[in-house]
């Protein structure tokens, strides 16, 4: 398969009242071309810190991360907001990532209109957007806090498929939701995934949506990748002390 992300080596280490605290110790992997992959494990374990390192929400003390072999680390400016064309992340509380003077339209647009497509084409792709996550074109004028968590993480969806992007980086996307929401979330997904040739890395704690979602899995613990493999492989033959008790924890 080919490569689009790779991350290497990848360090952060934080400091509470000057005691450091390693969040993420030489986090290495990759995402090939249409490959869901899923980083998994318990809360603090460095995931999330991972993501955010990706996609320019924390700055990493070492490492590297390439796109289509191409540093992004190191990007600002125009370069940096074509970036964020290229990978796009949905959070775990849709609502806080929205700004909530906004309807759920403007801040589906609002990417499209960075990118100065003209306000009647991106409003009229926002509506093809609002279909595709099987939202009514009302919720376009509705607020964050208007709507249930279900719509929200439609409506962000929505949000990242607006610059086509060739990545998306799902942070405990559906961990909020109720487990009918949450399934129909991860169809959503899976839909996308499958019709778009899209690359996702799934961030979460619950080994069932991965083994449902994921091509290969990720362990981390304590800031380190631990395992790797196939989902079905590290759930019923796990190698690593730290993954077993993951899973029985979970089965």
């Amino acid at each position: 398969m080919q490569r689009l992300l790779e991350v290497k080596e990848l360090r952060k280490t934080f400091y509470k009242n000057k005691v450091p605290f390693v969040a993420v110790d030489g986090v290495s992997f990759d995402v090939n071309k249409g490959e869901c992959l899923g980083l998994v494990g318990e809360s603090g374990c460095g995931k999330s810190t991972t993501a955010k390192i990706i996609t320019h929400l924390t700055a990493p003390d070492a490492g590297s991360v390439l796109l289509e072999g191409a540093e992004t680390l190191f990007l600002r400016g125009k370069k940096e907001r074509e970036l964020y064309t290229k990978i796009q992340m949905v959070f775990q509380t849709p609502q806080d990532s929205f700004d909530p003077r906004r309807s759920l339209g403007d801040g589906i647009m609002e990417s499209m209109r960075n990118q100065s497509m003209p306000k009647a084409r991106a409003k009229e792709r926002m509506y093809e957007l609002l279909d595709m996550v099987e939202l009514d074109r009302e919720f376009a004028s509705r607020y964050p806090h208007e709507v249930s968590g279900g719509q929200c993480q439609r409506a962000a969806i929505a949000r990242a498929l607006a610059p086509g992007p060739e990545l998306i980086i799902c942070d405990e996307a559906t961990s909020a939701l109720d487990v009918t929401v949450q399934a129909q979330i991860v169809d959503l997904l899976k839909k996308f995934q499958k019709e778009q040739g899209l690359s996702l890395l799934l961030i979460c704690h619950d080994l069932a949506l991965v083994q449902t979602l994921c091509d290969r899995v990720l362990v981390m613990y304590q800031g380190s990748v631990v395992e790797q493999g196939v989902p079905d492989e590290i759930i019923m033959h796990p190698k690593e002390e730290y993954t077993r008790v993951l899973v029985d924890s979970v089965f």
